[in-house]
């Protein structure tokens, strides 16, 4: 008995988080709840953007143009990225994070006054280049504060800003940009950003590596950089990703004005209130069980990250094909079923990126992550499926999504098997 009780004290302390852990996420997680506000505003105004620039468009005219706005915010995000997450390995990450925050929040009021479509572009790109700041840095002050028993959880909750963040995009955009116009719409996120960004320069960095049990003695040299393409967990994980940023991205960015422009299922405010209130609900659900399931299956299932990550995007795969052909109001139930799915793997996924990264590189592995996933995913896909729409019909470009959902799927399902001994070995890296 005295045994017993022995080994669960050492599994408490092992499962403990470090001091201020709670306060850093709290912070981190209203940083990327704004962050996300600021990216799905845009896709909330979009047909009003191009009535501003575009009047004489028509419903399948300049689709390619417009998405640009959201590929060139994601490739300087994510051209941006690496250099971030290298200095992120080297200073402060609070105070980088800090200077970052600061300046997307002024760029996103910038967007508002933007009076050409070229001026617009301008911000969106400069607003990538201050997010790539914050999005290396972020899970990693996490992942040194809690152990990798509890991690997914806790990356659960912080990556369940993504969905929360974009449904308030759309409930704020739509309603704000009905009521004073798209411009208006941008000066909303700003306020608490500069607040949040003053804050991060209180907040203490944590020790690298503490939570994993190792130290990082020295720097990274180049040749630990490349560990990361040689480690089959990192590979697979980040190429399933990069399919579901794809799909993601596709869909953020066109469904609302798939569903009010071509379903004729109500006008803009209301589909953005809908489908923003739908990303909320499935998003806040999906991501922190996801997060759950992948840390209770974690003693029975090495690779449970992978099999949650897996399973969930393949069951999306059906929900967006019977959208296309179900009328609306019903439709509304595929999108929302869709959506959970879709969602389910958010935590698990970049649960892994964390534990199979040492500490001295992990800002890096995850801005590499960002600069791949985004450059095969959400980079390439508004005008890729706004060119498919416009010539062939939104069924196909949808039908193009649910492909690359599914291979993401089974990448996931292929890194199963490499998941734990990736994960054990990972402490060990970099050593002399």
């Amino acid at each position: 008995m005295a045994r017993r009780r022995a080994a669960s004290a050492d599994k408490s302390t092992d499962d403990a988080p470090l001091p201020g852990a709670r306060a850093a996420v709290a912070l981190l997680l209203c940083i990327n709840l704004f962050n996300y506000v600021d990216r799905t505003i845009l896709s909330a105004v979009v047909p009003r953007i191009r009535e501003t620039f575009f009047p004489n468009a028509g419903p399948h005219d300049d689709l390619a143009l417009t998405g640009m706005l959201g590929t060139w915010f994601i490739v300087s995000y994510m051209l941006a990225a690496p250099v971030f997450g290298w200095l992120a390995d080297l200073m402060s990450r609070w105070v980088l994070i800090g200077i970052s925050v600061i300046l997307w929040s002024l760029l996103t009021g910038g967007s508002g006054l933007a009076k050409t479509f070229g001026m617009l572009l301008m911000t969106r790109i400069l607003i990538g280049i201050g997010e790539a700041g914050y999005g290396p840095a972020a899970p990693t002050i996490i992942s040194d504060l809690y152990p990798v028993r509890r991690r997914g959880e806790v990356l659960a909750w912080f990556y369940m800003a993504i969905p929360v963040g974009s449904a308030l995009g759309y409930a704020l955009g739509g309603p704000i940009g009905a009521a004073f116009g798209w411009r208006a719409a941008f000066f909303t996120a700003m306020p608490a950003g500069l607040v949040m960004g003053v804050l991060c320069f209180m907040m203490k960095d944590p020790q690298r590596g503490r939570a994993d049990r190792t130290t990082c003695s020295r720097r990274a040299r180049p040749r630990d950089y490349l560990l990361l393409f040689r480690t089959p967990s990192y590979v697979l994980d980040t190429a399933g990703m990069a399919a579901m940023t794809f799909a993601i991205g596709g869909i953020a960015f066109w469904m609302p004005t798939y569903i009010s422009q071509i379903r004729h299922a109500g006008g803009l405010a209301t589909v953005n209130l809908v489908f923003g209130g739908i990303t909320v609900v499935t998003g806040l659900s999906a991501t922190l069980l996801g997060g759950k399931a992948g840390d209770a299956l974690r003693d029975r299932y090495a690779g449970s990250y992978f099999l949650v990550s897996g399973v969930g995007i393949l069951l999306c795969c059906p929900f967006i094909l019977l959208m296309l052909w179900t009328p609306f109001p019903l439709a509304w139930v595929w999108i929302f079923l869709a959506e959970f799915f879709l969602f389910f793997n958010t935590g698990p996924s970049n649960t892994i990126l964390a534990n199979v990264t040492h500490p001295s590189v992990r800002a890096t592995g995850f801005a590499l992550n960002i600069l791949l996933i985004h450059a095969i995913g959400d980079a390439p896909s508004p005008p890729i499926l706004g060119a498919i729409a416009g010539h062939f019909g939104w069924n196909a470009a949808f039908v193009v999504v649910t492909a690359v959902t599914a291979l993401g799927g089974i990448l996931w399902m292929m890194g199963i098997r490499y998941l734990d001994a990736d994960t054990r070995a990972a402490p060990g890296r970099l050593r002399e």
